[in-house]
């Protein structure tokens, strides 16, 4: 088995292994401690020595050694210690997927936004404290602090580990689902840095994403979700020419687009919208897949695409998405129709000084030959990004409205 097979089985492993400690002893901070020094030992070993037949066993074998030394470090708990060894059964492990269980818990609703993706990358993604930092931007010992914070308050919030019931699951899904969201979004969209995407986080999303519509597979938004991760990532190639510079969804060529994961993403569409209700990401996703589904540009059917927004902006009122909804009312009406739309937006604080609104108001507005207002807008967005690449690319468009 190859080094990059053996990383992507151990972070298939990962969150599964950690799920059976946590749910045997209890302890999530000083489990997904002993998990990771099992993934570790295994780093070292498997390439060497080779996979072992029952990896998955072998690794809840290891952390849990690694656990129960954990705790006899401890001489406060010896009593604890003893009674947590006698029942010790390294051989004996569940076939139960606690992946979903687990990602409830690293999204508990205590956590903030922010801590709630560190931990779920950290503990069900598998990726090192330096490898979350890097991908945000930050230095490793802020992210570590993060996590540990973020730990620290599951803690104190008593939680059993276990999946919500009712109600409360379906609020907790929702959770998970706009934390994978995040996840791609910065995977896809960086939102600061010189690279216009991050390839690792849009994988590890979709990679994670897949896992839940695994165990809910009738869930129409978990689908609606994967569907629109695959279709919005199969034009990753597209997007930027070779130099990293942003090419917009009007300029790309559609032949670089992957056919297969659009195919995929549409056939999970069909089925998301074919449930009894219909939410966010199902939407979403039936947009993207209208996008993706015309041969080029021009033959994109705005229209529909308008009536999706509009759904959407009822059921789910965001900013972001009035502004999208200013883009295709200016395909169908006219740039003038869109201007008046985005001018809605200007009261909203979110939404003040963002460099999307800045920058689709400057190209609504260079369509309508207002070129001195589309420079100021350009440059004024470019100003408000703190992604290169896309900074680059305002300031080449306003070049080019002033010249």
């Amino acid at each position: 088995m190859t080094g990059r097979a053996i990383e992507d089985l151990l972070r298939e492993l990962t969150p599964q292994v950690l799920g059976t400690l946590v749910r045997r002893y209890g302890q999530f901070e000083g489990c997904e401690d002993a998990v990771q020094d099992a993934v570790l030992a295994a780093t070292v070993q498997w390439p060497a020595e080779g996979v072992p037949d029952n990896p998955r066993g072998w690794l809840v074998t290891v952390a849990s050694r690694r656990f129960i030394d954990q705790l006899r470090s401890d001489r406060a708990r010896r009593e604890r210690e003893s009674a947590a060894a006698t029942d010790l059964v390294p051989e004996d492990v569940p076939d139960t997927d606690d992946t979903l269980v687990l990602l409830f818990l690293c999204c508990h609703p205590t956590l903030t936004a922010a801590s709630q993706t560190a931990l779920t990358l950290r503990a069900v993604g598998g990726l090192t404290t330096a490898e979350i930092a890097r991908a945000f931007l930050v230095p490793e010992a802020t992210m570590a602090a993060r996590i540990s914070r973020a730990k620290q308050r599951i803690r104190a919030a008593g939680s059993s580990f276990r999946l919500p019931e009712g109600a409360e699951r379906e609020e907790r899904l929702r959770v998970v689902l706009h934390v994978l969201y995040l996840i791609f979004n910065e995977g896809y969209t960086a939102s600061s840095g010189d690279a216009l995407h991050r390839a690792d986080l849009a994988h590890e999303a979709i990679r994670l994403t897949r896992m839940v519509h695994a165990q809910l597979p009738e869930d129409d938004e978990v689908t609606g979700l994967l569907a629109l991760m695959l279709l919005t990532h199969a034009r990753r190639q597209a997007r930027t020419t070779a130099g990293g510079d942003l090419v917009p969804l009007a300029e790309q060529d559609r032949t670089r687009w992957d056919r297969e994961l659009i195919d995929e993403g549409i056939e999970l569409t069909r089925s998301a919208l074919a449930g009894p209700a219909l939410g966010p990401y199902q939407l979403q996703a039936a947009i993207a897949a209208t996008h993706d589904d015309a041969a080029t540009a021009e033959e994109t059917n705005w229209a529909q695409v308008h009536a999706l927004y509009l759904i959407l902006e009822r059921i789910a009122p965001n900013p972001m998405v009035t502004l999208n909804r200013a883009i295709a009312l200016a395909e169908i009406e006219g740039p003038p129709a869109g201007l008046a739309l985005l001018g809605t937006l200007d009261d909203d604080e979110r939404m003040a000084g963002h460099h999307r609104l800045l920058s689709v108001r400057a190209h609504l507005r260079e369509k309508t030959g207002d070129t001195a207002g589309a420079y100021q807008d350009y440059r004024r967005a470019a100003r408000s990004t703190a992604s290169i690449a896309e900074r680059r690319y305002l300031e080449s468009r306003a070049s080019r409205v002033k010249a």
